[in-house]
């Protein structure tokens, strides 16, 4: 493994450990791969052993990433740690380079089914207005509460980012702690003078994209 990839523990928690605490239970475990080696990995359960720098195996969930450059789920067997354990990995991208990570939890985790939204409904004023999912540009978290924008107006809903990341459809990205955009209504991305990526809207709004959901978008959109 070249240098280049020997990522530290902190490097890699900036990028993706804070995005994933919004959703993950705290038993999980994560671990990233490039080409065919883990380069981080952390234990949620102490069943669980994995070192830096160790191959990835045949059959595993990394490999399967790796492989296929997609979102992989499945129970398996006990070949790579003490236990059978329920694996999710997303293909993701390292200075350029694929990568894929996976997170771990026990064979007995089960994925609540729920139906993506297929509207929301939204209070303007002392109206409440439903509105198809597939209009929304972007939805904003902002003094504590959450708002999402239709053609330039905007809507107030009691449903937090963290909840509405769980049932939006795969067309909406979270790009940012307070920001969630809809891939549709993406006009382009850029960088501003940081090097920080911009997302730009049809209808002219910029958004910023944070480090940690940098890989995310780029995972998503593949550029």
């Amino acid at each position: 493994m070249n240098n280049e990839y020997n990522l530290s523990a902190k490097e890699i928690s900036q990028q993706y450990i804070t995005m994933l605490t919004d959703w993950l239970p705290s038993n999980s475990s994560i671990a990233i791969a490039v080409q065919d080696t883990y380069i981080y990995f952390h234990s949620g359960h102490q069943s669980l052993h994995l070192e830096v720098g160790q191959q990835v195996q045949s059959g595993s969930i990394a490999e399967k990433v790796l492989n296929t450059k997609r979102r992989t789920d499945a129970i398996l067997d006990n070949s790579l740690f003490d236990m059978p354990y329920y694996g999710i990995g997303y293909p993701i991208y390292l200075q350029g380079v694929p990568a894929a990570l996976v997170v771990v939890l026990p064979s007995t985790f089960t994925i609540q089914k729920v139906e993506p939204y297929q509207f929301l409904t939204g209070k303007q004023d002392e109206d409440w207005n439903p509105v198809a999912i597939e209009k929304i540009s972007h939805i904003e978290s902002l003094q504590k509460k959450t708002w999402f924008y239709v053609e330039g107006e905007q809507f107030k809903t009691s449903i937090t980012l963290k909840e509405l990341q769980m049932r939006l459809p795969s067309s909406f990205i979270r790009i940012h702690r307070s920001y969630i955009v809809n891939i549709h209504f993406i006009k382009k991305m850029s960088r501003d003078l940081t090097s920080n990526f911009i997302v730009t809207l049809k209808d002219g709004s910029e958004l910023p994209v944070s480090q940690s959901y940098t890989n995310n978008l780029r995972s998503a959109l593949e550029f």
